[in-house]
């Protein structure tokens, strides 16, 4: 019966001539450059190529009305290194933008590896791209320009924030700051940003336990409080594996709230077969006359293939699910583990109207 209502209304409206409005926005996890990853796109001229890696997922960024990405590296300049303390070239981030990603989130353990200089150069680097960013900042009265950080996707606006656990114990200095999660805070931002006129309210939180595949305790928390507070949509990284999607309806707001709990690397060079890959989660939010009237929410699996050895000029590719033909032969038992053990863990523990998508 309530699935007759909702399609006795929704040709109620369409005859009316109410049309629902809908923003799409895609979001990854951990966009990492680990050693191998930055040998692999160095060029004898000294370029960095970073063409390969995104190609076969290019049109599902490009499509969306607003994509996110975790850059967990800094931008810190040469020497480029990878774990425990990374630098990252810079042509890695313009090509994140290339690609299509509107806004690279940069509160995570990592952004302070190269000290606060690193910190600095990242945001000014980012800057100089013309690709905005949020979680870390050169000063305070910098973060007071950007936050609450609120922009305009096809006439809505909606606020993006980011947050952290830590920083790997690297001390923060030299006035840079990093947007910590702190209860408080989040409470006076997300509070800040309703007031300023935000119809959606996006959190990023760089969080979880390394490696868990379910969230843990303070996740779970965290998520209500979050939700308390007023958050429409929650996205995770951090955990460098996947994690359940769900949905929540938040009684004290009489909405639905979109929880993702940790979408996983992006592209990296880990190992571990929970690790090869992660999720890009499709978000659509709909709106009637200005205010939301629902999110539906799918991902997709990608699978990270590294480079095939004696091959000059091949480079990480990141492989959807969807596409088993592309993976070369030494690497299909890993893309069929990764695959089947991330499909079951989301089929089992996902809320039912979350789904994977072609």
């Amino acid at each position: 019966m309530p699935q007759l209502l909702s399609i006795l209304l929704f040709s109620f409206l369409q005859l009316a001539g109410i049309a629902d409005e809908e923003v799409e926005m895609v979001f990854v996890g951990d966009a990492m450059q680990h050693r191998p990853q930055i040998v692999a796109a160095s060029r004898p001229d000294g370029s960095m190529d970073y063409t390969q890696c995104f190609s076969l997922i290019a049109d599902d960024i490009a499509r969306a009305d607003y994509a996110v990405a975790n850059l967990e590296v800094p931008l810190a300049g040469k020497p480029y290194a990878g774990y425990p303390v990374f630098s990252g070239p810079d042509e890695f981030a313009q090509h994140l933008a290339d690609t299509g990603f509107d806004l690279l989130l940069t509160a995570n353990n990592h952004c302070l590896d190269r000290g606060s200089r690193g910190a600095k150069r990242t945001v000014h680097v980012l800057r100089e791209m013309g690709i905005p960013s949020i979680g870390t900042y050169c000063s305070a009265a910098q973060r007071d320009s950007v936050m609450p950080f609120i922009t305009n996707v096809k006439g809505k606006r909606i606020a993006m924030l980011n947050y952290t656990y830590g920083t790997n114990g690297m001390p923060v200095r030299d006035g840079v700051v990093v947007d910590f999660i702190d209860r408080d805070a989040i409470r006076a931002d997300i509070a800040s940003a309703r007031s300023k006129g935000a119809q959606v309210i996006c959190v990023c939180m760089h969080w979880g336990t390394e490696y868990r595949r379910l969230p843990d305790h303070e996740q779970s928390s965290l998520t209500s409080f979050l939700i308390d507070e007023g958050a429409d949509l929650i996205v995770g990284s951090h955990p460098h594996v996947v994690q359940p999607f769900e949905m929540r309806y938040s009684r004290k707001h009489r909405k639905e709230v979109a929880v993702i709990y940790s979408l996983g690397n992006f592209i990296s060079n880990q190992n571990d077969i929970d690790s090869r890959g992660g999720a890009l989660a499709r978000v659509k939010v709909r709106f009637r006359n200005d205010s939301i009237c629902g999110i539906d929410v799918g991902y997709k699996l990608l699978f990270c293939q590294k480079p095939q050895k004696g091959i000059d000029g091949d480079n990480y590719m990141l492989i959807p699910a969807s596409m088993p033909d592309t993976v070369t032969p030494g690497q299909q038992a890993a893309f069929s583990q990764f695959i089947d053990r991330t499909r079951s863990l989301l089929r089992q523990h996902n809320s039912p109207e979350v789904e994977e998508i072609p």
